[in-house]
């Protein structure tokens, strides 16, 4: 691509970040330039950002109808998965998911919430008095 022809459409993240392009100059040598996106990649960044914050909100009713633990909350909003989640913590992804059943949750001792919370770079206070309402 030609220097003159470097998409500058902007976009979700220009004013925090941009990104680096090989170009050619107009003697046809290759070059960095910067980019503050192009219109496709806002699309899709914005698609993603909507998926990303519809799933927190089924999170937060999931949890506000008593049908999950704070912990799967926490899990969206940091956008983790299990996989991560369980590199974080040392709980296997089947234990994690035995901790998102409310009933379970409750029995769960500060120790283990401080995994979590650590986890979420969060107070495990947050997670035992969770209130998102």
């Amino acid at each position: 691509m030609k220097k003159e022809d470097l998409t500058q459409d902007g976009g979700a993240l220009s004013k925090l970040t941009r990104e680096l392009c090989y170009v050619k100059n107009s003697n046809g040598k290759y070059e960095t330039e910067l980019s503050t996106g192009w219109e496709t990649k806002k699309v899709a960044l914005e698609n993603a950002w909507e998926e990303i914050e519809r799933r927190k909100k089924d999170a937060l009713d999931l949890v506000n109808s008593g049908k999950k633990s704070p912990i799967y909350y926490f899990m969206e909003e940091k956008l983790m998965d299990l996989t991560v989640l369980s590199g974080y913590t040392g709980f296997s992804k089947w234990r994690i998911k035995r901790h998102f059943k409310p009933s379970i949750f409750k029995k769960m001792n500060a120790r283990k919430l401080q995994l979590y919370a650590d986890a979420f770079e969060i107070h495990f206070t947050e997670i035992q008095n969770f209130d998102r309402s």
